[in-house]
């Protein structure tokens, strides 16, 4: 091999491995920075109830349930709230300083994004609360139809569009007819 050559050579692999240094540091930071969504029950009870597929404690994640009656409490002398957060399973227990979305309130849905500090508690850094009546985060509500249709619950009766729903408001509407007519 001629000079020349070898020193192109040396140059194109000093370029190449500088590349890969490049890459695997990008990849690296990136992985730092995921934060992978959770419900309550996955959390628990692992993903697809795996219990090899559980967060670990000091993992960036994000849970999407909704807020548990009489859970809430505020401190009176710190912005500090803690709720707790289940979907159709077991709860786990959030906690956040700040201020919260004019949105939240006990038995709506919510996504809060923080770290794992114990097994079933997050440190939330962030909470954000549904638009509307209809909202739920995606994988819940896939949840909430899984356990729906397990236990012989029809979407039409979730919506209030069953036959039975319909003959009660039928009932309801005959007997408000007969109350204001006397």
């Amino acid at each position: 091999m001629n000079p020349r050559r070898k020193s192109r050579l040396k140059v194109v692999l000093s370029v190449l491995f500088g590349l890969s240094v490049a890459a695997g540091l990008t990849l690296y930071a990136l992985s730092q920075n995921i934060d992978l969504f959770y419900t309550p029950s996955e959390i628990v009870n692992g993903k697809n109830d795996d219990p090899t597929k559980k967060p670990e404690v000091g993992q960036r994640i994000r849970v999407g349930g909704m807020v548990v009656e009489d859970t809430v409490k505020r401190d009176d002398k710190t912005l500090k709230v803690v709720f707790d957060l289940n979907d159709v399973g077991p709860s786990i227990t959030v906690e956040y300083e700040g201020i919260l979305p004019d949105l939240f309130r006990e038995g709506q849905g919510i996504v809060a994004q923080g770290i794992l500090i114990e097994p079933t508690r997050l440190q939330a850094t962030e909470v954000l609360a549904k638009h509307d009546e209809n909202y739920m985060p995606p994988e819940l509500g896939e949840k909430l139809k899984e356990q729906h249709s397990k236990s012989g619950v029809s979407e039409q009766d979730l919506k209030g569009e069953s036959e039975t729903d319909r003959k009660m408001r039928e009932e309801a509407r005959q007997l408000n007819m007969q109350g204001e007519a006397k």
